[in-house]
C-alpha cells in the first residue's frame, strides 16, 4: 500500500530523530536556548532540600560511593538555586532552563493582585513557557517524569502529551492514557509510600531505574521529597542513611548507561534560637502595630498542601500595601528587625532576583539563615513538629545547591563553569550538551 503524505512526514521525521541519537545533529530549542538530542539516557534528579553539608558529610563518611565516583570521574560543583529558595519555582526553572521571569512561578503560593485572591501556584494554567520535557517529546523523544509530591505533577508535565508522567504520592492511580504506565507499584516492588515519608523518595527513584530498564527513555525528570531534609541535620543516623540508600539508585541508573545529573531545588537551615525554639519574625502582626491594621498583607510564598513539616514559616515573604501607604517608611521599619536580611522593592526583586513583578508584592522580604518569617502566631501551626528543631528555607542561605554529572565535561562547558555563575537551571543544558 501506498504511503499518505502525512505518514511520509511522520516516518522521515522518526528516522531522522532516530539518526540523531548517533550523530546528535537535532537541535531542540526551548526558551531561547538550543539543546542535543542525547545520545544516551539522560537521567536528571532533584534532590529536594539538599544542602551541600549533607553530601560532604556523608563522602566524608565514606557511605556514597557512587556518588565519590562521579565526583572523580564526571563532574561536581556548587551552583545557585533561585530566591525563593522553594520547591515550585526552582523545579520549574530546572525543566524549562529559565529563571522565574520567564516561567511565571514565584512560589509554592502568591496573590494575585487583580482579584485579591491567594492561589496555589500548582496550576499549569500559570506557567508562561515550554518545559524541556514536553519540547523533546513533541519531537518523538521518549520522555518520563515522575515527581514525589502530586502538587507538582501538573506543572512538571504541562504539555507533556506521550510518555511516562506520574507521581509516587498517587502510584496506585496510573493508567495507560492519564499516566503512560499502569501498575506502577507492583512494577517498583513496593508499596504506595506515605507522603511524609523517606520512602516517598526512595519510590521516585526506583521506579526511575524500572523505567529505565523497560522503557529506555531518551530524557527522564525525577523530583523527591525534603521529609528527611526537614526534620533530621547532615551528621545524624537518619539522613546518612537516606543519602546512603539515594546513592545505590543513582549507581543503578548510571550503570545502565544514563547520564546522571543531580542538583537540588534549595538547601535547608535550622530556625531556631539558642534554646531551640523557632525563631520567627511574625511580620504582619509588626506591621499592624506600626502602621495600623489593614495598611498591609503578607504572603509566605512556601504555603502548599504539605505544611506539617514547617507551618507556612520559611525565609521569603511578599508585602502589599494598601491605603496609599509608602514605601519607604515601611522598608526602613523592616529592615531594623533582628533576622531580616534583605529587603527590595518589586523593581528591585525583578533585576536582582529575576521574579515576576505581578506575581510578588510591594516589597520581598527575606529572613537570615536562621530566622523563618510569618504573618501571626494564629496562622502557624507547629504543632506537628514534636521535639524537633524548626528546620526551613526560602532565604539566600539555601540558595546553594549541588550540581553534578556522571560523565566529565567537555572543554568548553568545563571552562565555562569555571567562568559563569553556574546555576541549577543550567543542569539539562550541561548534560545534553556538555557532557563527553
Amino acid at each position: 500500500m501506498t504511503k499518505g503524505r502525512g505518514e511520509v512526514r511522520l516516518f522521515m521525521n522518526r528516522r531522522r530523530i532516530a539518526g540523531a541519537m548517533e550523530n546528535r545533529e537535532i537541535l531542540i530549542e526551548v526558551n531561547g536556548r538550543r539543546y542535543r538530542w542525547p545520545s544516551r539516557p539522560v537521567v536528571a534528579v532533584c534532590i529536594d532540600g539538599c544542602s551541600p553539608d549533607y553530601l560532604e558529610n556523608a563522602l566524608a563518611a565514606g557511605i556514597m560511593p557512587n556518588l565519590a565516583a562521579f565526583k572523580k570521574e564526571g563532574f561536581f560543583s556548587w551552583a545557585d538555586g533561585v530566591i525563593p529558595s522553594f520547591t515550585n519555582p526552582n523545579n520549574l526553572s530546572i525543566v524549562t532552563g529559565v529563571p522565574p521571569s520567564g516561567h511565571g512561578i514565584s512560589g509554592n503560593y502568591y496573590l494575585d493582585s487583580q482579584t485579591g485572591a491567594e492561589i496555589m501556584m500548582n496550576d499549569p494554567r500559570l506557567l508562561r513557557c515550554e518545559t524541556i520535557p514536553a519540547k523533546f517529546a513533541g519531537a518523538g523523544a521518549r520522555v518520563a517524569v515522575v515527581t514525589a509530591k502530586d502538587k507538582l505533577l501538573g506543572l512538571l508535565s504541562h504539555h507533556l502529551f506521550t510518555g511516562i508522567r506520574f507521581s509516587a504520592e498517587r502510584a496506585d492511580r496510573c493508567t495507560l492514557p492519564g499516566n503512560g504506565i499502569e501498575g506502577v507499584p507492583s512494577r517498583v516492588g513496593m508499596d504506595l509510600p506515605q507522603v511524609y515519608s523517606p520512602e516517598l523518595s526512595y519510590f521516585v527513584l526506583r521506579a526511575g531505574v524500572k523505567i529505565l530498564e523497560t522503557h529506555r527513555p531518551h530524557l527522564m525528570y525525577l523530583s523527591l521529597t525534603d521529609f528527611i531534609q526537614h526534620k533530621y541535620s547532615p551528621g545524624t543516623a537518619q539522613a546518612a542513611e537516606f543519602y546512603r540508600l539515594m546513592d545505590a539508585e543513582w549507581g543503578k541508573l548510571a550503570d545502565l548507561g544514563a547520564v546522571v545529573a543531580l542538583t537540588a531545588d534549595h538547601g535547608m537551615n535550622d530556625k531556631t534560637n539558642p534554646d531551640g525554639s523557632p525563631r520567627v519574625i511574625y511580620l504582619l502582626e509588626l506591621l499592624d502595630l506600626e502602621f495600623g491594621g489593614g495598611a498591609c498583607r503578607v504572603i509566605c510564598p512556601i504555603t502548599d498542601p504539605y505544611v506539617a513539616h514547617h507551618g507556612s514559616l520559611g525565609s521569603f515573604v511578599t508585602v502589599f500595601l494598601f491605603n496609599r501607604l509608602a514605601l519607604v517608611p515601611v522598608m526602613n521599619f523592616i529592615r531594623r528587625l533582628r533576622g531580616v536580611e534583605r529587603v527590595v522593592d518589586r523593581q528591585q526583586v525583578f533585576f536582582e532576583f529575576e521574579l515576576p513583578p505581578d506575581r510578588v508584592g510591594d516589597l520581598s522580604v527575606l529572613g537570615d539563615a536562621s530566622t523563618v518569617i510569618g504573618t501571626s502566631p494564629r496562622d502557624h501551626d507547629l504543632s506537628a513538629l514534636g521535639h524537633l528543631p524548626l528546620r526551613s528555607h526560602g532565604g539566600l542561605a539555601e540558595q546553594k545547591v549541588p550540581f553534578i554529572l556522571s560523565r566529565p565535561l567537555s572543554g568548553a562547558y568545563a571552562r565555562r563553569a569555571q567562568t559563569e555563575r553556574l546555576r541549577n537551571f543550567h543542569l539539562f543544558e550541561f548534560a545534553l550538551n556538555g557532557t563527553m
